[in-house]
């Protein structure tokens, strides 16, 4: 004799679909009508929230700005100071030049940057022709001795 299957337990609940007990719970007028409280809590956190995210957004453009400002500026300082180092360079050397020519160099005065002469840049005779594609870039000429 065959021993006939143990007969099912009736399940007491009925089946619910899966998310079934979160599906209404995240309607805002079915908040609304049963807090109205809670609702303008969370229209409130919902708009400091995105308020926030739109002030990070703010800040980060300008950080890059000011980043990308404060990258120029040190370029423009550290090329201030190359041309610093070598006008001192240049100078130190034609002082050595002039001092072992002259039989006296205690007539010669020492060099300092008060007493340097500032010429104007020469104007060139004329004006060169740039190629037709090259017409759109600013070409500056590099001076002479660096």
């Amino acid at each position: 004799m065959a021993a006939s299957p143990a007969p099912r337990s009736q399940n007491p609940l009925p089946r619910l679909r899966p998310l079934h007990l979160i599906e209404g719970s995240l309607s805002a007028r079915k908040i609304e009508r049963q807090s109205p409280w809670l609702a303008g809590l969370h229209r409130i956190s919902s708009g400091a929230l995105v308020g926030l995210g739109l002030s990070m957004l703010g800040l980060s453009a300008l950080t890059l700005h000011w980043q990308n400002q404060w990258a120029h500026s040190f370029a423009q300082l550290q090329a201030s100071k190359t041309l610093e180092h070598r006008m001192q360079e240049s100078s130190a050397l034609l002082e050595q030049h002039h001092l072992s020519l002259v039989k006296r160099p205690g007539l010669l005065e020492p060099t300092s940057s008060d007493k340097l002469i500032h010429l104007p840049e020469p104007n060139s005779s004329r004006p060169r022709a740039a190629l037709p594609l090259l017409a759109g870039f600013q070409l500056r000429a590099i001076p002479a001795g660096y």
